[in-house]
């Protein structure tokens, strides 16, 4: 992995939905509108945040909404052109933040120019392969070599302008060896890039060993954190950290408790008390985190399985950041909270997590590396729980308060305690 990527949180944005663009693309000759240049208005309050980077959805020109790309070389008329885009790697590289792009490669929109042969031809039929059965998208024949060719020439354009890594989109439906044939060339031109597959099922830690990518998204992880606060069950959380200490022996995964494909946290959960423990777990775990707009401000949304049931949890964001509500602003503080914990405890990249008591409501978890430890100390019960734990070499980090009993948890509350140095 490249240096910075140890060191990102990751603001994620999904430009369509954040600017107010139309859901249809505009036909052609209709002026470009340049609504990019919103997020530059956002960047300050990014940097606030605590992020060090940007994950952008799509923003190349499409049909609808993004993934069914039709000129990856171009930014969506919806949302502007080249200048727009190297405009805003300036203003965010002004602020130390880096822009990672999403890229989407298994599959285009129907109206994708190119010869026949870089589609793969649906078994037993004369028509086109399709993504998970959506007709406007159809599937790249990734064995084609052409396909390989101008994959690599686009990781390559936009990392030549600025960007500093790519979201692999579907990565889980391209052959891992598609990725082992492209990406060493464009790492030769581009050693500092950062790669990340979506990956929802599946062989995760093989899957990167086999393609070369430095990271894929941790869905494992992101359920078992809403699940187990949902049922009480903070087993299954422990199950899935066991897990989760596994691929670090492999990569740093790509963590997250909400993205442009799920229904927000503060929907998802059936106690919205619980969402500082979903935050604390997010940020003292290894992984590289990213955080989706409007999350930090406790946005509400659920996705729903229809023609435009993503709207909900992509939805415009106002002009300037003074203009957001201001019953989110408890939220966002406490997401300020634990950023700034993580960046001042950066080996958490890479810690490992053991549990170090568990029952259905109460776990204390262990996050180490380094020499370096932090506690987490989560209860989900209506009562105040006691830990067994050694409070003479620990210290209180979150949240803020005064003396107190430092084995004490309130009901359904939790606690951060970073281990004393020596």
């Amino acid at each position: 992995m490249p240096s910075w990527s140890d060191h990102a949180i990751l603001w994620q944005v999904y430009p369509l939905g954040f600017t107010g663009a139309p859901a249809v693309a505009p036909p052609p000759g209709v002026s470009v509108r340049h609504r990019l240049r919103q997020l530059e208005g956002w960047l300050d309050y990014a940097v606030e945040l605590g992020c060090s980077g940007l994950l952008l959805g799509p923003i190349f020109a499409s049909e609808t909404h993004g993934y069914d790309t039709v000129d990856h070389f171009r930014i969506d008329p919806r949302l502007g052109d080249d200048g727009d885009f190297d405009s805003l790697v300036a203003r965010a590289g002004e602020r130390g933040l880096r822009i990672v792009l999403d890229g989407v490669f298994n599959h285009v929109g129907r109206s994708f120019a190119a010869d026949s042969r870089w589609f793969r031809k649906r078994p037993g039929s004369t028509g086109y392969d399709t993504f998970e059965g959506h007709d406007r998208l159809v599937a790249l024949d990734h064995a084609e070599p052409a396909v390989r060719e101008h994959v690599a020439a686009v990781l390559d354009h936009w990392l030549g302008r600025g960007a500093a890594g790519w979201r692999l989109d579907a990565a889980y439906a391209v052959p891992a060896d598609f990725w082992r044939d492209v990406l060493p060339g464009v790492r030769a031109r581009h050693p500092r890039a950062w790669f990340a597959g979506e990956m929802i099922h599946g062989d995760y830690a093989g899957y990167v060993t086999r393609s070369g990518l430095d990271s894929v998204t941790q869905y494992e992880l992101w359920k078992a954190v809403w699940s187990s606060l949902n049922d009480r069950n903070l087993f299954e959380l422990a199950w899935a950290l066991d897990r989760h200490n596994s691929l670090l022996d492999t990569f740093v995964p790509l963590t997250f408790v909400g993205n442009h494909d799920v229904t927000r946290l503060a929907t998802r959960l059936r106690d919205e008390r619980h969402l500082g423990h979903a935050l604390a777990v997010l940020l003292t775990v290894g992984g590289v985190p990213s955080l989706y707009y409007g999350d930090e401000q406790a946005f509400r949304g659920l996705k729903e399985e229809r023609e435009g049931g993503d709207d909900a949890i992509r939805p415009a964001f106002p002009a300037a950041p003074g203009e957001l509500a201001p019953h989110g602003r408890p939220v966002y503080r406490l997401h300020q909270d634990l950023i700034g914990l993580r960046r001042r405890h950066p080996w958490l990249v890479r810690a490992r997590t053991t549990v170090e008591h568990l029952t259905n409501r109460a776990a204390a978890i262990r996050s180490s590396a380094d020499g370096e430890g932090v506690l987490t100390l989560l209860n989900l019960d209506d009562r105040a729980y006691r830990f067994p734990i050694d409070t003479s070499r620990v210290r209180l980090a979150a949240p803020e308060g005064g003396a107190q009993d430092l084995a004490v948890v309130g009901p359904h509350a939790w606690k951060i305690l970073v281990e004393k140095d020596e």
